[in-house]
């Protein structure tokens, strides 16, 4: 990780303050590119609030992964790296057990919108979420488009298929893909179109829009359409001592635009599907359907899998069996969240 130093040397090089002294500016930082789907809606964002503030809270946007990472971004926030940043805290080894593995307890929730309200549920049932998110105020809860499996150079029409090859996959998947046979590994997914050209992966966990969003059009050849659940989580986050130097009425701005970043991500993400997939298809990737029994069969792995993983958090002393029970309870069976169960 760069040095703290270092950073705050380039923060004062590229954080200018305001002209105008009634003005306060905060830095955003993501390592994605301006042009990225997530990124686009981040700019729907700042022009919220600045017009939301009247230009009296601006922000300062560095894109591209220039000031802060993604394997370490909690850790950067809640040091002042920037002010306001994209956090990944389920790609952290340490600190965000909860928030890891309770990406795996949505099965049943088919909407990004779905998403994020489970997640809204299960963090105002269970104060771990809280204490896993110490030293930083959550700006937006992000969910994303059901997944399929994008491979390099070999078509997967069923399950048996997957053994042997090494996949990435977010962190719910990595047992699953494992008693299948495979070799899944867990990365950002800013590292996936290198990982994939060199031929370090063979393939990813991902929806049709990483087609054009990261251009995996470019190095991989296949998509294998198949029900895959998606999880939500904590996605952007303001340190908290920046947070405390805001005034009442910049916080309040920040908390109105709450909703605002949150639609705005589940919009470009839903837009995106049909951009990724006419990519795909432009540039001759071969689509496969996996059959109903190997569905119900990987289902049933990912339902088995999920209790597991709720039960090893009593390590950390952790009930993620009550967490996943609150999960099930509130996804109804066509998909809906109603917010049941839990302390």
């Amino acid at each position: 990780m760069r040095t703290l130093a270092l950073t705050l040397l380039l923060l004062a090089a590229c954080s200018q303050a305001p002209e105008d002294p009634g003005t306060v500016e905060l830095t955003y930082a993501t390592p994605y590119s301006p042009g990225h789907p997530f990124s686009l809606a981040d700019q729907r964002w700042i022009a919220f609030v600045e017009e939301r503030s009247e230009g009296t809270l601006r922000i300062r946007p560095s894109w591209s992964g220039a000031l802060m990472s993604s394997e370490h971004s909690l850790i950067e926030l809640r040091h002042g790296v920037v002010d306001i940043g994209l956090i990944t805290p389920i790609y952290v080894k340490g600190g965000a057990h909860l928030i890891r593995i309770q990406s795996g307890f949505y099965s049943g929730a088919r909407t990004i919108e779905a998403q994020v309200a489970l997640y809204r549920c299960l963090e105002a049932r269970h104060p771990q979420f809280e204490r896993e998110l110490d030293g930083l105020k959550v700006l937006a809860v992000q969910g994303g488009n059901l997944p399929g499996i994008v491979s390099r150079d070999r078509s997967i029409e069923t399950l048996a298929e997957l053994r042997g090859m090494r996949i990435r996959a977010p962190t719910e998947l990595l047992n699953v893909l494992r008693e299948l046979g495979a070799d899944p590994v867990n990365m950002p997914m800013s590292e996936v179109y290198s990982a994939l050209a060199k031929g370090i992966i063979d393939g990813v966990v991902a929806p049709t829009d990483t087609f054009n969003a990261l251009h995996l059009a470019e190095v991989a050849s296949y998509y294998t359409r198949m029900a895959v659940p998606r999880g939500a989580y904590p996605a952007r986050a303001i340190g908290t001592e920046s947070w405390e130097r805001l005034s009442s009425q910049h916080r309040a701005v920040l908390e109105a635009s709450i909703p605002v970043w949150e639609a705005a991500l589940a919009q470009e993400n839903i837009a995106a599907l049909e951009v990724g997939w006419q990519v795909a298809q432009d540039e001759g990737v071969i689509e496969s359907v996996l059959g109903d029994e190997d569905q119900a069969a990987f289902d049933a792995l990912y339902a088995r899998d999920a209790e597991r993983n709720a039960a090893l958090l009593e390590r950390y002393g952790i009930d993620g069996v009550s967490v996943l029970a609150t999960a099930r309870a509130s996804i109804g069976s066509d998909g809906t969240v109603r917010c049941r169960g839990g302390g």
